[in-house]
């Protein structure tokens, strides 16, 4: 499927308001609502939009610690990717995983109750002996900018 710029519109709109009502959507991208709601339909047929969520407001339920957690492996093979990648995404706790280039292999950006629960994560990591050569921690203070949304319209210009 090839997206056209009412698509992409419709994909950026929708990822800063999922609750968006179809007659609402169709207005704001300039479709009439039958048409506007055909390709919504399609875009989530084809894959594009893979579903919908709320964002909770975390500091409402409580405290948290955030981390990002640089990993380097110890040995670079196929199996020993695979074997970590096993390990990490059995814990609930760790909400991003990413394959880096540059002076480690992996970040990781986990949501913790505290800094011990956090510790007994990494522990339990390097207990399990999954690849890991050594990892580098940045606990978060403060977030000023966290957005929810892509900027679509200007990465994706068809």
């Amino acid at each position: 499927m090839k997206l056209d710029r009412i698509d992409i519109k419709i994909l950026q709109v929708l990822q800063q308001n999922g609750r968006m009502t179809n007659v609402e959507l169709s207005e704001v991208v300039n479709l009439s609502p039958s048409p506007c709601l055909m390709r919504v339909k399609k875009l989530r047929s084809e894959g594009y939009i893979e579903g919908y969520s709320a964002q909770i407001n975390i500091a409402k339920l409580g405290q948290t610690l955030t981390v990002f957690t640089e990993v380097t492996l110890k040995n670079h093979r196929q199996t020993d990717f695979a074997r970590f990648l096993a390990a990490v995404e059995k814990i609930d706790q760790l909400i991003q995983c990413h394959v880096v280039s540059g002076g480690y292999d992996y970040l990781l950006k986990f949501v913790t109750g505290g800094i011990g629960e956090y510790q007994e994560i990494m522990e339990r990591l390097v207990e399990l002996d999954v690849g890991i050569d050594k990892y580098f921690s940045f606990v978060v203070l403060k977030s000023p900018i966290v957005k929810g949304h892509l900027p679509l319209t200007d990465l994706f210009r068809p």
